[in-house]
């Protein structure tokens, strides 16, 4: 099962199983995010809607998990995925 995101003005947010339901790796993409898009508890990570628009684009939550688990797509570009920098 997929995490998502409410879709926000800007982006859209998904985090695939197993990283949504590990509390370590909700823990880590908490830690991440210089604008609180996701929320940890001991039973994984949750998205927080009304801050999703706040997104800067930094791609550091893309590092958490394996290649692909979180997902940041652009509304404003047909759905385009953040690519994370190499």
């Amino acid at each position: 099962m997929t995490q998502a995101s409410g879709s926000g003005m800007f982006i859209r947010v998904e985090v695939d199983e197993p990283v949504a339901s590990d509390a370590a790796a909700a823990k880590q993409l908490a830690g991440v995010c210089p604008v609180d898009i996701f929320e940890a508890s001991e039973s994984g990570v949750t998205i927080v809607d009304k801050n999703l628009d706040e997104c800067i684009l930094c791609g550091l939550c893309l590092a958490v998990g394996p290649a692909g688990a979180v997902r940041v797509a652009k509304l404003y570009d047909a759905g385009a995925l953040l690519v994370a920098a190499v």
